[in-house]
């Protein structure tokens, strides 16, 4: 790539605006080349968030021509249109400043959704020994490598739609608990996520599984959680 690229960015909070940059068009170049190249050379006062740098934390998501993404891991020659990018911060999250959102929410479904591994009494001091092949762990492990960066979550109509709603995030992670067998708040757990805020709440419209940058499948998940649910409260247990 060479010339320069039109880089349209939010500035503010949510009643900012959108505010327009050139910058230098190079080869290899990603969307988060392209923001460090705006604070660095252009406006420092501009925010947001990065890490890594190479696909590990997730941490600089947000929306690139109104699709959510990780900046580090999405290459400008893929999704310039024209020479032109627009971006924002991720949909469903009250923002900051500029590209920088507040994921305090978001955590908090996860807590809500019974994110947190409980031991199961009777384990014993020693590790527990869980076939790899077994159809627990093999459900437990399709959805284990979610790193919790919230594309999914700003992909989602449904969050969109209702605030209340925890979200392909936790409830993935409920999934993947509920199909530890070292795991002992099963039954708590299904309560948790049962409702008009929980599984039950999904359209499985399938936005998080096709935006998700682990290539996970949290509709299926959220699929398996109503079944579950709907065998406990047909066994009485919730």
């Amino acid at each position: 790539m060479t010339g320069t690229l039109r880089v349209s960015v939010w500035r503010g909070a949510a009643a900012g605006r959108l505010v327009e940059y050139e910058v230098p068009a190079q080869e290899s170049q990603t969307v988060l080349d392209v923001v460090s190249h705006i604070q660095r050379h252009l406006d420092p006062t501009l925010s947001y968030r990065f890490a890594c740098r190479v696909g590990m934390c997730g941490s600089c998501a947000m929306s690139v021509n109104g699709v959510p993404r990780w900046t580090c891991r999405t290459h400008v020659r893929r999704v310039a249109r024209d020479g032109r990018l627009e971006l924002r911060p991720l949909a469903n999250l009250p923002v900051i400043k500029d590209l920088a959102v507040e994921m305090g929410e978001f955590f908090a479904k996860w807590t809500r959704a019974g994110g947190a591994f409980v031991p199961a009494p009777g384990l014993g001091p020693d590790f527990a020994r869980v076939a790899p092949d077994a159809p627990a762990r093999q459900a437990a492990s399709a959805g284990i490598e979610c790193i919790g960066c919230g594309v999914c979550y700003a992909a989602c109509d449904v969050v969109r739609w209702n605030e209340e709603f925890l979200g392909p995030a936790a409830l993935n992670r409920a999934w993947t608990l509920l199909n530890d067998v070292r795991d002992g708040a099963g039954a708590a757990r299904l309560g948790a996520v049962a409702g008009d805020a929980g599984c039950h709440a999904c359209h499985s419209q399938q936005s998080c599984a096709l935006h998700c940058p682990k290539h996970l499948d949290p509709t299926a998940a959220i699929a398996g959680l109503k079944r579950a649910t709907a065998m406990a409260a047909l066994r009485g247990a919730l």
